[in-house]
């Protein structure tokens, strides 16, 4: 992966010299210059329009660092909606038709934006809660203290089909499934980013493990990943990390600058070490008809369970016939069981030399012959 390089928002382009960079400018005119559905995952942090109300001190009267920058003020709900749009149909054009896009937001704007996105026809796969394990005190005193933000994790339509590394994030999870409320700090010590005066470069600089379980469960090395609000460029260092390929969209030179010093410094993991757990949901599918195209299996072949107790005979078409019963491999299983359903697969035997294996293993066989 080459090293990131800013520039300004390309010409429209079919070719590759805008991976892995920064790109200048405005986001939206960006994204509409880029090749369409040319993204795999698409990571957007946007203005949360948080409408503060004058500064806000601790109870020592010292002044909280909030984010009151001048990209987060929006005249009124209309005028974030219409730039909220703006954007979400220029992140639809240039993400894959089975491309994942995950937004991140708080109550101020998160529920404006989902409902955008389905208005434009995206498909909410998930809300995910971000609960903040050292999150900033309520120092008024007067409403709960914001302790979690919520990621929606969308696909560009119902039909879409996107990468979710299931079996990889259960085993990062300890075996277990993972689930969709997060506990993760917030962005502190060596991580966050300070300027020559010990001040935050960005006021709403997000930790690298969010970006982590993202691009970790619905991405793969290789994978093109876009943030279209770049800031300091979390996003773009975890990509490098992950394997990935990123391109940003950044207006703030500040940022900017920030970002490609922060991507610079940061090694990719070999590329040994970046593949993930797959389970059976990932391989591809081999109907049990292929064993008798291959010639694994021939019409007449009898098929028992491990056991000895059920005898079925294989016919041309790669269904079973066991006395009255006639029909798939799972359907033929479960019926000679008396139940409900039945995985065929390793349910029935055959004999191979001297042994009895399950059909799944000749399953196996057509699959390590396949294309990869």
């Amino acid at each position: 992966m080459r090293q990131g390089v800013s520039n300004e928002a390309p010409q429209q382009s079919t070719g590759q010299e805008w991976l892995d960079t920064i790109i200048r400018g405005d986001c939206v005119e960006a994204m509409n210059k880029l090749p369409a559905h040319s993204v795999d995952l698409v990571f957007a942090d946007p203005p949360y329009n948080l409408q503060l109300g004058g500064n806000l001190h601790r109870p020592d009267h010292s002044k909280v660092d909030a984010c009151d920058d001048h990209w987060d003020q929006f005249a009124s709900f209309e005028v974030y909606d219409n730039f909220t749009r703006d954007w979400l149909k220029a992140v639809k054009r240039v993400l894959k038709p089975n491309g994942s896009f995950w937004v991140i937001g708080s109550y101020h704007n998160i529920f404006r934006v989902g409902a955008i996105m389905q208005d434009l026809g995206f498909w909410i796969n998930n809300d995910v809660i971000w609960l903040k394990s050292n999150p900033m005190p309520n120092f008024r005193g007067k409403r709960f203290t914001n302790a979690h933000e919520t990621l929606i994790w969308a696909t560009p339509s119902q039909k879409a089909k996107p990468t979710f590394n299931y079996d990889a994030m259960k085993t990062f999870n300890d075996d277990l499934q993972m689930r969709s409320d997060w506990v993760l700090p917030l962005c502190t010590g060596h991580e966050r980013l300070k300027d020559d005066q010990g001040e935050k470069v960005h006021p709403t600089q997000k930790p690298e493990s969010l970006l982590y379980r993202v691009l970790m469960s619905t991405s793969n090395p290789g994978d093109v990943v876009l943030d279209p609000f770049f800031g300091t460029g979390t996003t773009g260092a975890v990509a490098k990390k992950l394997g990935r390929h990123f391109v940003g969209c950044e207006r703030e030179e500040s940022y900017i600058q920030a970002a490609q010093a922060r991507i610079d410094k940061v090694t990719p993991a070999n590329d040994d070490f970046l593949q993930m757990v797959k389970g059976k949901r990932a391989l591809p599918r081999v109907p049990f008809g292929n064993l008798l195209e291959t010639g694994l299996l021939k019409p007449g072949t009898e098929l028992t369970d491990a056991r000895g107790r059920f005898k079925a005979k294989v016919r041309a078409d790669g269904s079973l016939i066991c006395g009255e019963h006639a029909g798939s491999i799972h359907k033929v299983g479960a019926l000679v069981q008396g139940q409900q359903a039945c995985n065929g697969w390793t349910f029935w035997h055959v004999k191979r030399g001297k042994a009895l294996e399950p059909v799944d293993a000749l399953r196996a066989i057509v699959r390590s012959n396949m294309p990869s």
